[in-house]
C-alpha cells in the first residue's frame, strides 16, 4: 500500500508539472523525514551524484554537439551522404537516415542530431516532393538514433544509476542501433518505391562524390577518433568526450572556419543549460532513490512481479506498455532515472541481463522521444521545419512501430545486444 501511495504521490506532482528534479528529490526528503531516517542523507546522495567521473562526458558530449551544430557540421555530412546514395530509390531518405547515424556516433544527442540533420534534410526533401509527414516522421525518428548509437548520454547516466560498464552498454548499442537504420533505410526506400512524390536524381559524378567526401572528412575523423579512442581502451567516455569536443573546436574553428565567437557562447550556454537541467534530475533521482531503497521498494515491486508475473516475456510485454504510457507525458531522461532503480532488480530475477536491459530501456526511451504529447524530438522538428505538432505526430508513427518491432527481434536475439560486449 506504501508503494502504491508514493507511486501515486510522484505522478500526481508530475501531472501538476512540478520539475522532475524536484518533484523526485522533494518526495525522496519528504520519505527520509516521515520514515525516520536522517535528512542529511539527501545531501550525501547528492554529494555522491556530482562526485561522479563519469558524469563529466555529458557537459563534455553535449559541448561537442552543440559547436558542431552551431558551426554547420550537418551540411557538409549530409552533402557527403547525398552524393553518394541520392540516386537511389528515396535516395534523399537514405541520405537523410544515414546522416543522423553518423552524426549520432559522433554527438550522442538525439535533439542535437535531429536539429542537425533535420535543419539541412527538411527543405531539400520537401523541395524534391516528399510528403511534408513523411519527411517530419522521418526527421523526428532518425534524431533518435542519437540516443542509441554510441556514444550515449542516456546510457552514460544508466550506466552511472545502475555502477554498469558504460563502454559495455555503448558495445551493446551498436547492433540494435545498425538495426535501427537498416529498418529506417528499407522502410524509406520502399515507401519512396510505392508511393512516390519524390524527384529522382541522377548519380553524382566521382569527381563530386570526392569533392563531398573531402569537406565531410574532418567529421567523419571526429567519430572515428571518439569511438575509436573508447573502443581501444586507449580512453574512457569521459576522457573520449574531452578529446571529441577539443577535436570539435579545431574542426569548426581553424580547418572549416565556420564557427563564429558568438556561435561558440551560444554552444557554451546551451550547453550548460542542459547539463544543469540532467544533473538536476540526476540529483533528485538519487534522493529519490535513496528512499524507495531505505522502503524497499524495489524489493516489494519485485515480489510483486515474481508472484504476478512468472515469465519473461510477459515482464517485457507489461513494462513496454508501462513505458509507452510514460512516455506520453515524461521526457527520456526521467523515464531512464525513474523507472530503472524499480525495474532493474525484478529484471535481473527473472534473469535478464543488467546490460540487455540498459539497451532495451534506450529503445523503449527513444519511443518515448517520439510519443505525442511531450516526445521532445516532435518539438525539435517543429521548430526546425516551423511545422503543425499534429503533422509531426502522425508522420512518426509508422517509425514507432519499426521501434517496437526492434524490441521484439532484441528480446527474441538477445545477442543483437550482447555479442560485442561480451566477445570483447
Amino acid at each position: 500500500m506504501t508503494t502504491v501511495f508514493i507511486l501515486a504521490a510522484l505522478f500526481s506532482l508530475l501531472l501538476i508539472r512540478v520539475p522532475v528534479a524536484f518533484a523526485l528529490g522533494g518526495l525522496g526528503l519528504a520519505m527520509l523525514i516521515l520514515g525516520g531516517f536522517s535528512p542529511l542523507m539527501a545531501p550525501q546522495a547528492i554529494l555522491s551524484t556530482l562526485d561522479g567521473f563519469i558524469l563529466l562526458a555529458v557537459p563534455l558530449f553535449l559541448l561537442m554537439s552543440n559547436i558542431l551544430l552551431k558551426g554547420g557540421v550537418g551540411r557538409d555530412l549530409f552533402a557527403a551522404v547525398h552524393a553518394w546514395v541520392g540516386h537511389w530509390p528515396g535516395g534523399l531518405a537514405v541520405a537523410t537516415i544515414l546522416s543522423c547515424a553518423i552524426f549520432a556516433a559522433i554527438s550522442g544527442s538525439s535533439v542535437a542530431t535531429a536539429a542537425t540533420i533535420g535543419t539541412v534534410a527538411i527543405p531539400e526533401m520537401i523541395q524534391r516532393g516528399y510528403e511534408r509527414k513523411f519527411v517530419y516522421g522521418l526527421l523526428a525518428a532518425g534524431g533518435t538514433l542519437g540516443i542509441l548509437i554510441p556514444p550515449s548520454i542516456p546510457m552514460i547516466v544508466y550506466g552511472f544509476v545502475t555502477e554498469q560498464s558504460v563502454i559495455a552498454l555503448f558495445l551493446a548499442g551498436v547492433g540494435p542501433g545498425l538495426l535501427l537504420v537498416v529498418f529506417f533505410i528499407v522502410f524509406s526506400m520502399v515507401y519512396a518505391r510505392w508511393f512516390g512524390g519524390y524527384t529522382p536524381e541522377p548519380a553524382s559524378s566521382w569527381d563530386e562524390r570526392l569533392r563531398a567526401t573531402v569537406r565531410a572528412f574532418p567529421s567523419i575523423l571526429l567519430a572515428l577518433v571518439v569511438i575509436g579512442a573508447i573502443y581501444s581502451g586507449a580512453a574512457t567516455p569521459t576522457e573520449a568526450a574531452a578529446i571529441g569536443f577539443a577535436v570539435a573546436l579545431l574542426i569548426t574553428g581553424p580547418i572549416l572556419r565556420t564557427l563564429t565567437w558568438q556561435g561558440l557562447k551560444e554552444a557554451a550556454f546551451d550547453a550548460m543549460v542542459t547539463t544543469v537541467a540532467i544533473v538536476l534530475i540526476i540529483a533528485g533521482a538519487k534522493v529519490f532513490g535513496k528512499a524507495i531503497t531505505l522502503y524497499r521498494i524495489p524489493q516489494d515491486i519485485s515480489v510483486f512481479i515474481g508472484q504476478t508475473i512468472d515469465t519473461p516475456l510477459a515482464f517485457i510485454i507489461v513494462v513496454s506498455i508501462v513505458l509507452l504510457i510514460m512516455g506520453l507525458v515524461f521526457e527520456a531522461l526521467s523515464m531512464v532515472l525513474i523507472m530503472t532503480p524499480v525495474l532493474l532488480p525484478a529484471a535481473m530475477a527473472l534473469g535478464f541481463d543488467p546490460i540487455w536491459f540498459g539497451v532495451y530501456m534506450v529503445v523503449m526511451v527513444e519511443c518515448a522521444l517520439i510519443t505525442p504529447p511531450v516526445g521532445l524530438n516532435l518539438y525539435v522538428i517543429q521548430s526546425v521545419a516551423r511545422s503543425k505538432l499534429s503533422d509531426v505526430s502522425r508522420g512518426v508513427l509508422p517509425f514507432l512501430v519499426i521501434m517496437l518491432v526492434s524490441v521484439a527481434i532484441l528480446y527474441v536475439w538477445t545477442d543483437l545486444a550482447l555479442y560485442l560486449p561480451f566477445k570483447f
